[in-house]
């Protein structure tokens, strides 16, 4: 195949814009999937404007028929998946398992896992009915996914989850020809990120800056599992800032 095709969700800002710009540098053909539409127009438009191999797609992930239609729009325009990037996640409320309100709780689990779940449900269905058969999905866990910061219970309790989830559907679809790998990232530098270095909080208690690196690196990143052929795969990675208090945090 001459074009392959990505969704990238939470494409519209931060990692997700990065990734999609990443991919559709390497002439792949992206839908960009996002709560709001003028972000992910900002996205392409960033892109240089490339609406021949651009599907602008506003869908929240934690809504189960607005995610099929996502997949029913990339199968309409494009016939077939061959990379999901799920990204889309939030911080959500910070809180310890004894402050966290239960909606609070609800609101992250939704949004980190359920959204995960409802387009990796999906992207599956169709690369097992599309010719020829596979595809591969990029989970973007975190350092959450190993180990917690303070006051984070929502958000570390779903990255851990997120590394379960992709070591299930990595099982699951082998015999698919599906391939799902996990992609931990530490302090990329985005908006989202940006309090991290001014200051974070530590195990300790204290409140010291961290280290961040160019979130062009997690593109190039993704762009590499991406591009693996589906008989490899990278099951996780993890990229961080080189002096971030990671290994040794505590």
């Amino acid at each position: 195949m001459s074009t392959r095709v990505a969704v990238v969700t939470g494409a519209g800002s931060g990692i997700g814009r990065q990734i999609a710009l990443s991919l559709l540098g390497a002439g792949y053909s992206v839908a960009l999937a996002g709560r709001r539409e003028r972000p992910l127009r900002d996205t392409v438009a960033a892109a240089g404007g490339t609406g021949d191999s651009t599907e602008v797609v506003p869908a929240d992930v934690t809504d189960d028929e607005a995610v099929a239609r996502l997949f029913d729009r990339v199968a309409e325009r494009w016939g077939r998946v061959d990379v999901l990037v799920n990204n889309a996640g939030t911080f959500g409320a910070p809180g310890s398992v004894d402050t966290l309100s239960a909606a609070d709780w609800r609101a992250t689990v939704e949004v980190n896992l359920t959204g995960m779940f409802l387009c990796a449900h999906h992207a599956v269905r169709l690369m097992k009915a599309q010719d020829p058969q596979g595809g591969r999905i990029i989970n973007n866990g975190s350092i959450s996914a190993h180990v917690p910061r303070p006051d984070s219970v929502a958000y570390t309790a779903t990255k851990h989850a997120v590394t379960g989830l992709t070591k299930s559907i990595s099982l699951d679809g082998r015999a698919f020809g599906i391939a799902c790998g996990q992609i931990d990232i530490g302090n990329a530098a985005t908006d989202m990120t940006a309090g991290i270095a001014t200051g974070a909080r530590q195990a300790d208690g204290s409140v010291r800056p961290e280290p961040t690196f160019d979130v062009s690196h997690v593109g190039d990143a993704v762009l590499a599992m991406a591009n693996l052929p589906l008989s490899a795969n990278v099951g996780f990675m993890t990229i961080a800032a080189t002096a971030m208090p990671f290994i040794g945090r505590g």
